[in-house]
């Protein structure tokens, strides 16, 4: 797969991942009712949650910009 495919995937997957992600983080934070606990909770909830998806993304991107393989003479 070429840098150009892999960039497209690339950031499809992560508009994609980013959408569930966020509704995830919604959804938990709803269940666990993050929004009647003390401010600083909701937000050391809400920083963690807001920093978490930089770790997965950081490896797409990785991912994205690694370089092709040569092709050789077959």
């Amino acid at each position: 797969m070429n840098i150009r495919t892999r960039k497209l995937f690339g950031t499809v997957a992560l508009l994609v991942f980013l959408g569930l992600y966020a509704l995830a983080a919604l959804a938990v934070a709803i269940v666990l009712q993050v929004n009647e606990a003390s401010k600083l909770t909701e937000l050391a909830y809400y920083l963690v949650a807001g920093l978490a998806w930089i770790i997965p993304a950081g490896v797409v991107i990785a991912w994205m910009g690694r370089p092709d393989h040569p092709q050789g003479d077959a």
